[in-house]
């Protein structure tokens, strides 16, 4: 059973995430603020995390830094602030989505379960979006049974974008996992990067596209 721990010091959003998740089929675990919640982190088998940002003791940023330090597992932040600053700061801190109180709870379950999937297709080393087939594990891009052949950090941009389909990365991120934490150029590479790979697989040929979330990043997704 996959185990959610929720992370809040407003008791009634703690009460509303748990009936929501757990008559979804979710286990429920619950803490109070960011200390609390590495206590129950380390006891219990965790899958996902849904953090607060303003707590007391901790914050959801330190939290979310401290997970991200040792693990690498489905993070969602909630926060009463929709200011794009607030948005960018958390995906840095390595936030995999972003939900503005007050939400919709049905909107909540929907991307709790969305990110879940593609956390797991993370987990592979073979990703297929659209018509390509990415094998990272031996480094090939194959449309249908044809060898597509692209540079190394092209192909590892593509394989990071597909293989989180829908969470958006800053730059300063695709930098980091991509280029390296010494790398010391310009981390306008990866806009240069991103032209490339969207002049070579175009998205209505390709059946994907990579969006650029202004502000904020880019993100692969699906052609409706």
């Amino acid at each position: 059973m996959t185990s959610i721990l929720i992370v809040d010091d407003d008791p009634h959003i703690r009460k509303l995430l748990n009936v929501l998740l757990f008559d979804e089929g979710f286990k429920i675990f619950e803490a109070s603020n960011g200390i609390e919640a590495l206590t129950v982190f380390e006891e219990n088998k965790i899958d996902m995390l849904i953090i607060d940002l303003m707590m007391p003791k901790m914050d959801g940023f330190e939290l979310c830094r401290e997970i991200r330090d040792e693990y690498d597992l489905p993070i969602i932040m909630l926060t009463a602030k929709g200011e794009t600053e607030q948005k960018v700061k958390g995906f840095r801190m390595g936030t995999d989505d972003y939900i503005v109180k007050p939400f919709e709870p049905v909107e909540l379950v929907v991307r709790v379960k969305a990110l879940l999937r593609r956390s797991k297709i993370s987990s592979s080393q073979v990703v297929r979006i659209g018509k390509l087939t990415i094998d990272h594990g031996n480094l090939k891009v194959l449309n249908e049974d044809q060898v597509i052949t692209i540079p190394l950090k092209e192909l590892e941009l593509l394989f990071t974008l597909a293989s989180s389909l829908g969470r958006t990365f800053s730059r300063e991120q695709l930098i980091e996992n991509i280029w390296g934490f010494d790398y010391q150029g310009d981390e306008r590479t990866v806009d240069v990067h991103i032209k490339r790979l969207r002049e070579r697989f175009p998205e209505k040929q390709y059946g994907f596209k990579i969006s650029t979330v202004w502000g904020l990043g880019y993100r692969m997704e699906l052609m409706k």
